[in-house]
């Protein structure tokens, strides 16, 4: 057996087997419920777009097995191929979860990975749910180590953090001791990468994909006995530092069972970059309270702090700008009073008055605003000045999406993304999961 020193795998490793579903806060049950729930909806939203297609046609060529279902289909691939096909359908719209702290949606690399592995080896719904907490907590958490500077460097942080939880994970699912954990986290710092640059184009995706098959193939490699080095992640020459900063210890491993970051997982009421919701947020307010002509606007100024502006203040040329633009934001708020799916398609962000009023929105920063809040200003045709500011956004902590929220959100998705399920039966099958002795229901539910 190999030795065990205190380390931020070994840590996590000890976490990853002992904890158990039972033992969980209601808290933390309900974040799972309620992540794999909106994460199947916006895989079910984007089963069949063009990335989705074309992915699964390209990874079909490496593969014959059958091992797991793609979400909204009717084909199955290798476990690791659905685990990839199916993570990017989730994260695809911009409309998947996040962990405010660190910026990271955390269900759409963990959860298909999870998901995947449990259907092939005939697993039961709550060792899919208990599996799908610890690789979630164990994403945020070394996330939440690296944080902020990992993100600053150009690592897209859902990716790159994503594959730990993947691994943490798949290591849960199929059983693996300690050690064994410990070295799937430390393989999964060798398979780690993702890129901010790429955020508005499916290479984005693309890593979100590879963080859930590369955790899985760690988990595996782990199992048949491959090895990594202790400190992998935080030592000298580790992950860590060669991504970021000196990592912060105590915020990946303290408290590991009784502080739960996976608990302060929240969700998406527009298909957009996260930072862009109070932006959406203020723009509908200010044309609902005003009753607001767009034709009248002269000028809009957003306001807000670094990340806003580092992340939205872009030219848009594709709908994949438009979902991390704050000038189309605010223009489709303004113009359609909402931002939903339609909102960010190629027929709206090529909309000549869309693109108009997204010429008359400029950004100014206020390094006194904290992440995720922003400042609206209208300037109308006769003078006047209209203003909303908004701290909390909807969908926030602070401003949660009830349950009915997301059953409607993941309703609306199944219709007009996958239209031969029947959204009222997945949604009952995830509810009823950790009752389920294996996954054959669910797996009827979301696949034809």
């Amino acid at each position: 057996m190999t030795t065990r020193h205190p380390t931020v795998t070994t840590s996590l490793a000890d976490f990853a087997i002992s904890a158990s579903w039972h033992d969980f806060p209601e808290a933390v049950r309900q974040s799972a419920r309620r992540s794999l729930l909106n994460g199947v909806g916006t895989a079910l939203g984007s089963a069949h777009a063009p990335v989705v297609v074309t992915l699964t046609r390209t990874l079909q060529s490496f593969s014959d097995y059958r091992h797991a279902m793609l979400v909204g289909g009717d084909r199955r691939m290798d476990a690791g191929s659905a685990a990839f096909v199916n993570a990017v359908a989730s994260n695809l719209l911009d409309f998947d979860d996040t962990h405010l702290p660190t910026i990271i949606h955390p269900t759409a690399p963990v959860a298909f990975a999870a998901l995947a592995l449990a259907e092939w080896r005939g697993l039961s719904g709550l060792q899919l749910l208990e599996a799908f907490v610890v690789g979630g907590e164990t994403a945020c958490r070394v996330g939440l180590g690296v944080s902020p500077g990992h993100y600053a460097r150009g690592w897209h942080i859902t990716s790159t953090c994503g594959v730990f939880g993947a691994a943490a994970a798949c290591a849960r699912l199929i059983g693996l001791d300690a050690d064994r954990t410990s070295h799937a986290l430390g393989i999964a710092a060798s398979l780690s990468a993702g890129l901010v640059e790429n955020l508005p184009t499916a290479g984005k995706n693309a890593s979100v994909g590879n963080a859930a098959r590369n955790g899985m193939l760690a988990a595996l490699l782990a199992e048949a006995g491959q090895q990594a080095a202790p400190t992998a992640i935080e030592g000298p020459l580790g992950w860590a530092r060669a991504c970021g900063d000196a990592p912060d210890i105590g915020a990946m491993t303290g408290d590991l069972g009784t502080r739960w970051e996976f608990a302060q997982n929240t969700f998406k009421p527009y298909p957009a970059g996260i930072v862009m919701h109070a932006v959406i947020d203020a723009c509908l307010d200010l044309r609902t309270v005003h009753a607001l002509d767009p034709a009248e606007i002269v000028a809009v100024t957003v306001t807000g702090n670094a990340l806003l502006l580092a992340r939205g203040d872009r030219l848009v040329t594709t709908a994949g700008d438009a979902r991390v633009s704050i000038h189309h934001c605010a223009a489709v708020a303004l113009i359609h009073g909402r931002a939903g799916v339609h909102e960010f398609s190629d027929a709206v962000v090529f909309d000549d008055g869309v693109g108009a009023l997204r010429g008359k929105v400029t950004v100014t920063r206020d390094g006194a605003m904290k992440v995720g809040a922003a400042r609206v200003s209208i300037i109308c045709r006769d003078g006047s000045e209209l203003l909303a500011e908004v701290t909390e956004a909807r969908g926030s902590l602070a401003r949660p999406m009830s349950d009915a929220d997301l059953e409607a959100k993941f309703r609306d998705l199944a219709r007009t993304g996958s239209p031969t399920i029947d959204g009222a039966r997945a949604i009952d099958a995830i509810w009823k999961l950790e009752q389920a002795a294996d996954l054959s229901d669910l797996v009827a539910a979301l696949s034809r």
